[in-house]
């Protein structure tokens, strides 16, 4: 296969498509994590680490940034950016998120306090006070504004993406005259030629069975199909259920340039998932998984919890659009993760987290990956040769 080769040992093994040139990594494995820990750990590893930035307000963000530069060795990263092409206040100004809060029915105020005394979850100490929340579709001026520039400011930033709908234009035009490739995540084909046509250097074809926010086009369909539609124009990479070297030769086999990794990030060892969430993700199955709007407001798949069977009960609301139902979601997670309600802790993650059970170092997966991909490849080639000579 074009782009594999195997050295004399295993350690020596290594794996290049024309998308490692690209970005000057050694591997074509591009790693999403809210963690800082392991996107430094991944690019060190020769992959692409991508630090999602949602939960960060531009500050924050800054903070991150600068530690990931302290700490990955001189690598190349990237930034992962929510702007959402449809949102409430899209257009003019974006509500404060006090006015957001109070666009939420109480009906739904009403229906979180009947879970949350359902699994005695307390609410949190008057002291402790109300943190800005954190969803979806909520402070988009500042993620494709300041947090832009931020994420430019930093040299080792190689790379900006966009995970939901065509990032603005001028987004893409700022990135570019700073050097930097625009990415962004598609779930159907046919947006493949607009993401395109505003400039947009990459395109990650996401199946269903991705964790997070994803359409319901398997992997294994939807690969081939942008590759076939716009792989002459840009790298596509593969997204949805791989895990493993076996997932990410056969991506590679349907003509992806390499793969773009989430779900597995979470149970790493430099992963900082709380104890009971990592509970859940090491003892769920392939089935335990739910593509739910329960989170955001736009389907997303995660972890099936006692959460996201209240939404499916007889008689529950129908839910909100984003960003109120991630306003709605983060006033519960806050008090959950407190209370340490086993029960409730949730995570976006995708069908692979039935493979997803024991920690393991971020250098081992990577090397795992790549070797894998390699002797399966070989495996073919050889079964291959022998069919031939037979």
């Amino acid at each position: 296969m074009t782009g594999v080769v195997a050295g004399a040992s295993d350690t020596e093994a290594t794996l290049r498509t024309p998308v490692c040139e690209k970005f000057g990594i050694e591997f074509p494995i591009f790693a999403f994590s809210h963690c800082r820990d392991v996107v430094a750990a991944v690019s060190r590893a020769g992959g692409l680490g991508v630090l999602g930035a949602l939960a960060f307000t531009p500050e924050e963000l800054e903070i991150e940034l600068k530690w990931i530069d302290d700490h990955v060795e001189g690598k190349p990263y990237g930034v992962d950016l929510v702007m959402p092409a449809n949102y409430i206040g899209k257009g003019g100004k974006q509500p404060s998120e006090e006015e957001l809060r109070a666009m939420i029915p109480q009906e739904y105020w009403d229906f979180l306090e009947g879970i949350m005394a359902e699994y005695d979850v307390p609410p949190l100490p008057e002291d402790l006070g109300q943190d800005r929340a954190k969803a979806a579709g909520l402070g988009v001026d500042d993620q494709a504004g300041r947090s832009v520039d931020i994420a430019l400011s930093h040299d080792g930033v190689k790379l900006l993406v966009n995970a939901l709908g065509p990032p603005p234009e001028d987004v893409v035009k700022k990135a570019h005259d700073h050097g930097v490739l625009v990415g962004a995540l598609i779930g159907n084909k046919h947006h493949a030629q607009k993401q395109i046509d505003i400039g947009v250097d990459i395109l990650v074809a996401q199946g269903g069975e991705a964790g997070g926010h994803t359409g319901d086009v398997a992997t294994m369909v939807l690969v081939p199909e942008i590759v076939d539609a716009v792989g002459d124009q840009v790298p596509v990479l593969a997204a949805g259920g791989i895990g493993c070297g076996r997932q990410m030769a056969a991506a590679l086999a349907l003509g992806a340039q390499g793969v773009w990794t989430g779900s597995i990030w979470l149970t790493v060892a430099e992963a900082d998932t709380q104890p009971e969430p990592l509970e859940n993700l090491l003892a769920a199955d392939s089935r335990g998984t739910v593509r739910s709007r329960t989170m955001t407001g736009k389907p997303a798949r995660q972890l099936r919890t006692a959460w996201t069977d209240a939404w499916e009960r007889e008689g529950a609301p129908k839910t909100l659009p984003m960003p109120l139902q991630g306003i709605l979601w983060n006033a519960m997670a806050r008090r959950v993760s407190r209370a340490h309600v086993k029960e409730l802790s949730g995570f976006p993650v995708g069908q692979i987290v039935g493979r997803m059970n024991k920690v393991r170092p971020t250098q081992e997966v990577i090397l795992d990956l790549v070797e894998e991909c390699i002797t399966t490849t070989e495996r073919l080639s050889t079964m291959l040769d022998e069919s031939a000579s037979g």
